[in-house]
């Protein structure tokens, strides 16, 4: 990791002053900033303070959904940050918008798009507005349907959109049940349907076939919520039902993924894609003194957010410059690895009787609970593992999950629910770490006396 920054840093100061030269014809002037003495000291109290946290970046830490930038993409967004994009309009943001046209189309084209709208976003949230928002005008006052392990953003979002929004329950593989999607789907007032390809929760991954095949009949919008899950789509080794949900992602109306999840992107940057072009025109705005500079298109026409960090741009293109979105690639291989430590750690614990796995991994991550004679006894001894996983330098997570998921013959049911340890092992580095892991954990919820 050190070899590594110590590349990308002395890349960026040699990469600025390339940028500072293409203002050379420029006057001299003095810049007005204040306080410039103070930059050291400053910076060193931010790294102090900033090592108060859980160490993201080592294989140890297999917790939440927290992955490190590319070292190229923290050294690209440094690099834009010395002009300061806007990429709303082209005369705040011109190189930057062209590159996020290009990485956006190079995005929208590892789903099997040519046509399409789209555009980079602060997130996966605002990402998923604007599709829902979208629905909701090509549909007006129709309900937004999702499972229950879908993201929580989706019904915040319906409810600031003021659409209807239901959740559709799940089977015991925390997948929608589209037996229930369809008899909800028949009544005839639902505009959109929230397919999840990768739930936040345990990655599992919607039946998409199954879900198109009901708009057929039933004429609603299907929107492919791939934030998580999205880049998945270039990995080996998925199992055949949810390569299938991959396979088809392009027959979606919308789609969301996250770049600065799987992408190896800094926070925030999500994106949102169309298949139909012409939803454009809901966007249309007046602006008076906006988009003069150019008759090309300025991304904030067709965008709901306005102000947008160019950076975020340049970090992408970049990105996907070194690595392009290709199956085979080194970028893909990335996801490969991720996959496979989550199988390699969910074969072992389910060898093992002392824990409960639900269900296999789709994607990268793994829930699992101690077998314990109660729903509930299973739920505190997760909490105490968790805790002293954590003594151990090994950084896991928790997740409650409806006692349905597991053969109800383990646990006695005095709960309809269980808080479960999770790992989202999405650092291809966690291939070669899944023995020390599994010694940790060890230790943890089984300690010699």
């Amino acid at each position: 990791m050190k070899h590594l920054e110590g590349i990308s840093l002395a890349a960026l100061q040699k990469s600025v002053c390339h940028l500072d030269a293409g203002f050379a014809d420029l006057p001299e002037f003095e810049t007005a900033a204040p306080g410039v003495n103070g930059i050291d000291s400053v910076l060193l109290e931010a790294a102090e303070r900033l090592r108060d946290n859980y160490p993201y970046f080592h294989p140890l830490y297999a917790g939440q959904m927290l992955k490190p930038p590319h070292p190229l993409a923290r050294a690209a967004y440094a690099l834009a940050t010395w002009i300061n994009p806007n990429n709303h309009a082209l005369d705040g943001g011109r190189a930057s918008s062209a590159m996020e046209k290009e990485a956006v189309a190079q995005l929208a084209a590892m789903f099997g798009w040519q046509e399409f709208l789209g555009h980079l976003t602060g997130g996966g949230t605002m990402a998923n507005l604007e599709a829902l928002w979208v629905a909701g005008r090509r549909d007006p006052g129709k309900t937004i349907l999702a499972s229950s392990a879908a993201h929580y953003t989706h019904e915040r979002i319906s409810g600031v959109l003021q659409l209807p929004f239901e959740s559709v329950s799940t089977t015991c593989d925390g997948r929608i049940d589209c037996e229930a999607l369809e008899a909800r789907a028949s009544n005839g007032d639902v505009g959109c349907v929230v397919a999840t390809l990768g739930t936040t929760g345990t990655g599992s991954v919607d039946p998409l076939p199954e879900i198109l095949k009901l708009r057929e009949r039933y004429g609603f919008r299907v929107h492919a919520d791939a934030a998580y899950g999205g880049y998945f789509k270039l990995a080996d080794s998925l199992n055949a039902a949810t390569r299938a949900s991959f396979d088809c992602i392009a027959e979606a109306d919308s789609i969301v993924i996250d770049p600065h999840k799987h992408g190896l992107q800094p926070y925030g940057c999500g994106c949102v894609l169309f298949r139909d072009p012409a939803v454009g025109a809901l966007y249309k705005h007046d602006s008076p003194y906006t988009y003069f500079s150019s008759k090309e298109l300025h991304l904030g026409e067709i965008s709901l957010e306005c102000s947008r960090p160019g950076a975020a741009a340049v970090a992408l293109w970049a990105t996907q410059r070194l690595l392009p979105l290709i199956k085979g690639g080194e970028f893909g291989a990335g996801l490969t690895a991720s996959r496979q430590a989550a199988l390699e750690l969910a074969g072992h614990l389910t060898e093992d009787p002392r824990w409960v796995v639900p269900f296999p991994p789709e994607l990268d991550i793994v829930v699992w609970a101690p077998r314990t004679p109660s729903a509930s006894a299973a739920s505190a001894r997760s909490r105490e593992v968790f805790e002293r996983a954590a003594a151990q330098d090994l950084h896991l997570a928790l997740i409650q999950l409806p006692l349905r998921y597991f053969d109800p013959k383990v646990f006695d049911a005095d709960s309809d629910h269980i808080l479960c340890l999770r790992s989202v092992l999405m650092k291809p580095e966690h291939a070669q770490w899944i023995d020390e892991i599994l010694r940790r954990l060890e230790i943890a919820a089984f300690p010699v006396e």
